[in-house]
């Protein structure tokens, strides 16, 4: 069982890792534009400081290597997505991004930091703490593609929703789940399971929506028709 984890847990490397690189296209369409358009910036704010307190955790309880070094990882790619929203973004946007990364990033981060290395005693109610943390983020960081989702929705277009995120947001999710049951680990399982499905729904989503141009076209179509048969002379006969 333990060789069994151990593989799993190497397979949840990858992907996750694959999982932080994936927005690399959407990041290069940004440079080349020099703007970030209509992409959010919370989903990689909430990937940071998940990543950094899973970072936290994964240093803090033993065995936990694996999820020490993935997520290690996951800061240094996430502090470079964030620094380019940051550079790229309109003013309103850079200022938002900027006040929830001072929040969230710095201010939520090192509070954690401070209160369960100083304030609690024991390693065993430090890393429950931790993991509640961790878990309770972990679900925000998978939920927070559901600004992207709305948007996917009213605008009937997936363009702002990158597939390969979405993705692998399901196969990390649904990888780390498996992990979580193997080592018996609540608080990996229950964020990871609530990943898989949000990730899952996203699929859909990017299934409904992920050819708009063809249905626009169609309606174009119908529309210019119907404009061009009321445009024709009456053929009524003359008396």
């Amino acid at each position: 069982m333990t060789s069994l984890s151990f593989f799993v847990g190497v397979i949840g490397n990858i992907i996750s890792v694959l999982l932080f690189l994936s927005p690399l296209g959407t990041f290069w369409r940004i440079v080349k534009r020099r703007s970030t358009e209509e992409f959010e910036s919370l989903p990689y704010i909430c990937t940071l400081l998940n990543s950094a307190l899973w970072t936290y955790y994964g240093v803090t309880k033993p065995g936990s290597l694996l999820v020490a070094t993935v997520n290690g990882f996951g800061v240094v790619v996430e502090i470079v997505y964030v620094t380019l929203f940051l550079v790229f973004a309109p003013p309103r946007i850079r200022a938002k991004t900027a006040i929830f990364v001072a929040i969230l990033d710095v201010g939520f981060l090192g509070a954690a930091i401070l209160i369960t290395r100083f304030v609690l005693h024991g390693d065993t109610v430090r890393i429950d703490v931790i993991g509640f943390l961790c878990a309770g983020l972990n679900i925000v960081m998978y939920s927070s593609p559901l600004a992207a989702m709305k948007t996917v929705v009213t605008a009937k277009s997936v363009e702002y929703m990158p597939f390969l995120l979405s993705l692998f947001l399901s196969l990390n999710g649904g990888i780390w789940t498996f992990y979580a049951v193997l080592v018996k680990d609540f608080f990996l399982g229950v964020p990871n399971g609530a990943g898989f499905l949000l990730g899952a729904a996203q699929l859909v989503l990017y299934a409904i929506y992920r050819n708009p141009k063809s249905s626009q076209k169609i309606s174009q179509d119908l529309e210019d028709q119907s404009q061009h048969k009321h445009l024709l002379p009456s053929s009524t006969p003359s008396e």
